[in-house]
């Protein structure tokens, strides 16, 4: 966790959303199935120009980094060693971003066999920031999701989920921190009950596969019923 998202909004909504300037180059792409290594928006502080709205690659490689082949394994960052880890010490401390998202998918093994995938996503359709951390390899940014341990009904679908973050946290998450290890708090029970938890279809295990149809509320019995596992 966390393995797999959405992100569908145009880099003009999300700017709006975070009131950020558009650094993106070009715009941003909708994606129902972000995977490892991906290019996805992130929004960070540029020094000169405030919060910007850029494209990183998901998966962090530290600066001192020889080679990028170790991105895919950087996806996450567990919040309980973040702020220790040689790889993601320094751009906790430095170099936080927010990782908007639709939704994030997490899979569950059935008791018949096989893995039933879902989508947790906001009831309201209202924008997710995922908490992340990024940095610069060579001429490329890329970017790590924190991970914390889930709380509430979200721990019956995985022992971990994102640190999510909401609107009033934003900034502090952004702006420089004499205490970074006092931004880790998990939202609370009240503002995580406005998650949906959704049974969707297992196509979405293959990432080969795109569109809004990976995000649709599906039958859990029609999804039984074909007997087959997510590829992931």
């Amino acid at each position: 966790m966390c393995g797999r998202y959405a992100t569908t909004r145009s880099s003009g909504d999300l700017s709006a959303v975070f009131e950020s300037y558009d650094d993106t180059d070009g715009g941003v792409r909708p994606d129902h199935n972000v995977a490892p290594t991906d290019r996805v928006p992130v929004v960070r502080v540029d020094p000169e120009r405030g919060r910007a709205l850029s494209v990183g690659r998901w998966g962090l490689v530290p600066h001192w980094a020889k080679s990028a082949a170790g991105a895919a394994r950087m996806i996450n960052a567990r919040a309980e060693t973040v702020a220790t880890s040689r790889a993601y010490a320094l751009p906790f401390a430095r170099r936080r971003c927010l990782v908007p998202a639709d939704g994030w998918y997490e899979w569950v093994r059935r008791a018949g066999g096989g893995k039933q995938p879902y989508f947790m996503t906001p009831r309201d359709g209202s924008v997710l920031a995922l908490a992340g951390i990024w940095s610069r390899w060579e001429a490329t940014l890329t970017f790590s999701v924190l991970t914390t341990a889930a709380v509430g009904g979200l721990a019956e679908v995985h022992d971990r989920m994102p640190l999510l973050l909401p609107p009033d946290r934003w900034a502090d998450w952004l702006a420089p921190a004499d205490d970074p290890a006092a931004l880790l708090v998990p939202p609370s029970a009240d503002w995580l009950a406005g998650l949906e938890i959704r049974p969707v279809g297992t196509a979405v295990g293959d990432v080969r596969n795109d569109g809004p149809e990976l995000t649709a509320r599906v039958s859990l019995d029609r999804e039984r019923s074909h007997g087959t596992d997510a590829l992931f």
